[in-house]
């Protein structure tokens, strides 16, 4: 089969996966598996549903928002995810201080928004888009313009991430572009400089803080005069990493992390947050390193080993995050579909082809020995299909990276749409 052809029948596999996954309160995680609407699996799901050829695919979106909304909380969180036993939803509470819901869902409405243009519905959803909004405000506990998460509360909820990370404020940015586009489709101007405003503020400090590097200038005088918490560990990080091609995880309270978060960094390319220089050189460190080998792509570099500082013995649960792993160092196929988002925005055209080429060989691959098992995550090393098959946002996401791919652009997070 010629990598055109196989490509097709990926993105015909991936819809017929991810629509099968659909329901009455919206896409379910995984078929048998995970049957519940994860906010933030239904919502990356939009990327795939919203470009999906399906008539229906859009509504099936529309039906996750409604679910997630219905069960926001008083205060304006977002449920990590409602499942239903006997007809009564559950909302789960095991994971119920994760922080990326309410980025996701936000996210979500602004998808939806991009594609069909319908300002009644942001009007009617705007309420709650403001009350997930000040939810995500108070998680700024020290008023510093990122969100502080506590360990383990961001997509990977079985890591040792924490504090102002990466990947939850990648994603605050987003909200607050999100937020800026629908106002303005309201007339709202007010409301969407304000959120115009507090994007660059975010991409100002994920900058300072996260990035150590010549294509960054840090003013330790302004971190002095504003930010006196952030001067001990930006101190550190100058002496003793000088530079890194690529965000760090995390920094916390005097601590930080040097590894490499993948999915972090590709959404800082995605997302705009990263400038030319920066992109360049996350994409460049991805290759020296490999990281898209066996499969695309493996979300920790390096992994993390038992007596490392940021090892935990929960890492252990469900034999899941040992090394090469999981989120220790699996490989992901919708963190795939992101690595072949940036690879289009950076201009890397011919790179992003043959990177989909390889997300649809490994969404093809089937523990169960058949075929296009759309996997939740890979061995990092052996490169052998784990998790639950059927995974909508595997499906979903080889759908947009297709679509990358078809447009040369990434869509939602182009010019043309208002980004």
């Amino acid at each position: 089969m010629t990598a055109t052809a196989l490509r097709q029948v990926a993105r015909e596999k991936a819809e017929e996966a991810l629509l099968g996954n659909g329901g009455p309160a919206g896409v379910l995680a995984a078929h048998r598996s995970y049957q519940q609407v994860w906010a933030r699996d239904s919502m990356l799901s939009g990327f795939g549903l919203m470009v999906a050829d399906a008539a229906h695919a859009a509504d099936l979106h529309g039906r996750s928002l409604a679910t997630l909304e219905k069960f926001q909380s008083e205060l304006g969180k977002i449920p990590h995810n409602v499942g239903f036993a006997a007809e009564t939803a559950v909302v789960d509470t095991a994971h119920a201080g994760c922080i990326d819901s309410n980025l996701w869902y936000i996210l979500g409405h602004y998808l939806r928004y991009a594609v069909e243009r319908d300002v009644s519905a942001v009007e009617r959803a705007w309420p709650s888009l403001l009350r997930a909004h000040l939810w995500l405000r108070y998680q700024d506990s020290n008023e510093c313009g990122l969100l502080e998460a506590h360990e383990a509360m961001d997509w990977a909820d079985l890591f040792a991430n924490r504090y102002n990370s990466l990947g939850p404020n990648a994603l605050w940015y987003a909200a607050h572009k999100a937020m800026a586009r629908m106002a303005r489709a309201q007339d709202l101007a007010d409301d969407a400089a304000r959120h115009d405003a507090a994007a660059e503020d975010v991409k100002f400090k994920i900058n300072l803080l996260l990035w150590v590097g010549p294509e960054v200038k840090r003013d330790l005088g302004w971190v002095a005069e504003h930010r006196t918490e952030w001067l001990y560990p930006l101190q550190r990080t100058e002496v003793e990493l000088q530079q890194r091609p690529y965000y760090l995880p995390y920094v916390a309270f005097r601590d930080f992390a040097d590894r490499f978060d993948t999915f972090g960094n590709l959404l800082a390319i995605v997302f705009g947050i990263a400038s030319p220089a920066q992109t360049e050189r996350i994409l460049e460190f991805i290759n020296m390193a490999g990281l898209a080998a066996p499969w695309p792509i493996r979300v920790v570099y390096p992994v993390v080993h038992p007596g490392d500082k940021d090892w935990r013995e929960y890492y252990r649960v469900r034999n899941l995050n040992l090394p090469d792993q999981y989120h220790n160092g699996g490989a992901w196929p919708f963190v795939g579909g992101f690595h072949v988002a940036a690879l289009v925005k950076a201009g890397r055209k011919a790179e992003a082809a043959v990177t989909l080429n390889r997300l649809a060989e490994m969404n093809q691959q089937s523990a169960s020995g058949g075929e296009w098992g759309f996997h939740e995550w890979f061995h990092g090393r052996s490169g052998q299909p784990m998790g639950f098959p059927l995974q909508s946002w595997s499906a979903a996401m080889y759908l947009y990276a297709d679509e990358c791919v078809l447009r040369g652009s990434c869509p939602f997070f182009d010019r043309e749409d208002g980004w």
